[in-house]
């Protein structure tokens, strides 16, 4: 009896070790597919805590202007058989463009008026070029369409809207304020205001105008 319990103790502790030995790597098995889990987290995480706060407005003039857009267009919608004209955006004291005035938001009003007829033309409204020509205009330099010629302009066809705004320039910007307006009976039907940073179109302007004097700021580095 004595040697037959022997066999029997030792198979028992070899199917126990194995047992030990699979359960062993399973435990490693399973904690080696946590550690990749949790690591796989970690770019999401430092992606997630990006700081914002030092990107500059420098280029992002498309992108208040579609967020002005947004907020002018919230109420309306393009009517089939409505015409939209966009023009100008202009100084809110002077209602007229000045190349003498070397603000660093100068050329704004004419990237408003470019970028209004984008962003209506997207939304479904029928937008008109009134400066449009009777006839391609070739030059040594280029050939075009646009003009701002009165001779060489095509008949307007009938609008029904206008849209346009003003600008209030300001040390570190400027405030835009864009309407849509009957043409019939002059009613604004719509009306937006957002602020646009100075710099827009350049990272550093040190010299700007106030009352019409020229003065000269010191750039922070």
């Amino acid at each position: 009896m004595k040697s037959m319990t022997k066999p029997v103790s030792h198979a028992l502790l070899t199917e126990n070790g194995r047992l030990v030995a699979k359960a062993l790597a399973y435990t490693a098995l399973i904690l080696g597919l946590l550690s990749g889990c949790s690591s796989s987290d970690e770019p999401k995480s430092q992606f997630a805590q990006i700081d914002t706060s030092e990107v500059t407005a420098l280029g992002n003039v498309e992108y208040h202007t579609y967020m002005l857009a947004n907020e002018l267009f919230e109420d309306v919608g393009p009517a089939r058989q409505s015409r939209y004209a966009v023009v100008g955006f202009v100084p809110a004291d002077t209602m007229k463009y000045s190349a003498d005035h070397q603000h660093p938001l100068m050329l704004l009003g004419h990237q408003l008026e470019q970028g209004m007829i984008t962003e209506a033309t997207k939304r479904g409204f029928s937008t008109q070029e009134f400066k449009l020509s009777n006839d391609i205009i070739v030059s040594n330099e280029s050939d075009r369409v646009l003009t701002r010629n009165i001779d060489q302009l095509s008949n307007i066809e009938r609008v029904d809207f206008y849209i346009t705004g003003t600008m209030v320039y300001q040390e570190s910007g400027a405030v835009v304020n864009a309407r849509i307006i009957n043409a019939r009976n002059k009613n604004i039907v719509a009306a937006a205001t957002r602020f646009f940073p100075a710099e827009l179109f350049w990272r550093e302007e040190q010299v700007t105008t106030r009352n019409g004097k020229l003065y000269r700021t010191e750039g922070t580095r």
